[in-house]
């Protein structure tokens, strides 16, 4: 599909021309063409890497989809209505150049426009496009201090039971190979499977027993299908998208025994990066909290980076902070995990580490405050206390300890009279073990407050860097921390906002790749709004002049 010719500069009775008088010098639209819009124009190099330079019918213009799209998730459109908007709306039209009337185009454009974004690795090409703006504006810097925080997002699909998973993948193998494998190779078995997973479902509401025995029916079912597809007649099927997902399913869910028959893995053995609905794969398994503030989900996981400002906002004026960074990554993985591809991501964006970054106590671990010193950095957050694995006994926060000088003094002021160095084999991790003495311990008055009746003496075992643990639990009770944590609270008015106005919560398509090519549109969305509404307070207020009504040519 090769590329039409394209100009910035609009014709004399353009929809910009006609419209100049009609928008007002804050309006958002023509905000928009000023100052996005340029920036459009910009990046039309890089998309120009989607398409064939001379090759195929005529293109529609990817600097006008690449701003269709910013748009509708500025408004939280689906595609129909935003290329209905660029019939009617004059204030559209306006913001990307175009004139009233100009030919439109079939909304599973948009569409493909998207893939091939996926295809050519440009799925921040919006987001980073407008971030670069505002650097280039000097309203984001390259190292600003930010906030972090996780959000859940749920996958376009259900939470499936393990049978259900089972019996969907078998029926969605056995339609791929309907469509390949022709009647004379079928195997003479194909019929019993075809009736029973496509023409029929199962009965949920049977006795757990009838649901068990159909759920080792069904990895019988599989292992002889991907058996068949193992012999050379029916190899050249096995490679599907659908049989390559079944063999991943059937690993997942079952084990071999010595006479060959499938048996369901027990709960404990299945890993949480099993697949839990078969028509999104990537959609893994989340729960967080406990009891009645429990929250499970089938999906995603977003990390939200935004820049902190510290200056006080004078009365009616907009933020000052941006969304700096959007990662979207499996949900069974922990925010450490998360955190670490945002600093992978922000370096690829060209920003660097924060000098300060404010998080909540998932993201804070020793080995992230020993990380973050050695860089000469601050990593403001609350550490977790400590495992109370001890009957309700003292734990580490109750003794001090000093590592580096291998002495630690219990709640009742004693010394330990033992330290020992262990490490780890298989992680190489640090730890030592600090001990006091059986006849110290036994004439101790707080014995029952600290030991178990049958244990002889008192062990505890910290790791290597434990002392910068403990001064982060003292530090976080003082009124100065408190003070600086509130920095980290405005994110959860971020991710509000992009979940209420952009649709944040919920995955528009299937998939890992188009979930972060959604979220990095509403993260690009979210960052002009607020730019357009700073910008329309700036004039407003008379702290700019404004600028021309037409796009810089």
């Amino acid at each position: 599909m090769s590329l039409p010719a394209f100009s910035t500069q609009s014709e004399l009775f353009s929809t910009a021309g006609l419209s100049g008088s009609l928008f007002a010098q804050t309006d958002r639209y023509r905000l928009f063409a000023q100052k996005v819009y340029p920036a459009l124009a910009g990046v039309r190099a890089q998309l120009e890497a989607c398409y064939c330079a001379d090759n195929g019918r005529l293109a529609i213009e990817p600097v006008l989809l690449l701003g269709v799209s910013l748009l509708q998730y500025l408004e939280a459109m689906p595609d129909r209505q935003a290329v209905d908007s660029l019939r009617y709306h004059a204030g559209w039209n306006f913001a990307l150049n175009r004139q009233v009337g100009d030919e439109l185009f079939h909304p599973t454009t948009l569409v493909n426009f998207r893939q091939r974004l996926l295809e050519h690795d440009l799925s921040t090409i919006g987001f980073e496009m407008v971030l670069e703006a505002l650097m280039a504006a000097g309203l984001v810097a390259r190292q600003s201090r930010q906030r972090l925080d996780s959000t859940q997002m749920f996958g376009r699909v259900s939470r499936m039971s393990r049978l259900d998973c089972v019996r969907e993948s078998l029926r969605l193998a056995l339609e791929e190979l309907d469509e390949q494998v022709p009647e004379s190779a079928r195997p003479e078995w194909w019929p019993r499977l075809w009736e029973c997973y496509v023409d029929s479902q199962a009965d949920y509401r049977a006795p757990l027993e009838t649901l068990a025995r159909k759920m080792g029916e069904a990895g019988k079912d599989a292992q002889q299908l991907l058996g068949w597809l193992a012999t050379p007649a029916a190899r050249e099927w096995r490679l599907g998208k659908q049989t390559t997902l079944l063999a991943r399913v059937f690993g997942e869910q079952f084990e071999g025994q010595a006479d060959g028959a499938p048996q369901p893995k027990t709960k404990e053995q299945i890993s949480s990066e099993r697949v839990q609905n078969p028509h999104d794969p990537d959609a893994t398994y989340a729960a967080k909290g406990k009891g009645e503030q429990k929250k499970e989900h089938v999906g995603y996981k977003v990390q939200v980076a935004e820049t902190v400002s510290e200056a006080v906002l004078a009365p009616g004026e907009p933020t000052r902070n941006f969304v700096s960074g959007m990662v979207t990554h499996a949900a069974r993985e922990s925010d450490e995990e998360g955190m670490q591809k945002m600093e992978q991501e922000q370096e690829a964006l060209g920003l660097d580490k924060p000098p300060v970054q404010y998080v909540d106590a998932a993201y804070i671990s020793t080995q992230k405050l020993v990380e973050a010193a050695a860089q000469g950095r601050e990593l403001i957050g609350p550490a977790a206390p400590p495992a109370n694995n001890n009957d309700g006994r003292f734990t580490s926060q109750d003794f001090q300890v000093q590592v580096e000088q291998r002495q630690a003094v219990c709640p009742a002021g004693q010394p330990n009279t033992q330290c020992s160095r262990l490490e780890e084999k298989a992680t190489g991790r640090v730890s030592y073990r600090f001990e006091w003495d059986t006849s110290t311990c036994a004439a101790c008055a707080l014995r029952a407050q600290c030991i178990k009746a049958d244990h002889p003496h008192r062990a505890l075992v910290v790791s290597e860097h434990h002392t910068i643990l403990q001064a982060r639990r003292q530090e976080q009770q003082t009124q100065p921390f408190v003070q600086r944590m509130k920095h980290r609270n405005a994110i959860e008015g971020t991710q509000s906002e992009l979940v209420r106005a952009h649709g944040l919560r919920r995955a528009r398509y299937r998939g890992l790749a188009k979930a972060r090519l959604q979220n990095y549109f509403i993260g690009a969305a979210c960052n002009i709004k607020r730019w357009l509404r700073r910008a329309a307070w700036e004039l407003q207020n008379g702290l700019i002049s404004a600028p021309s009504p037409m796009p810089a040519h």
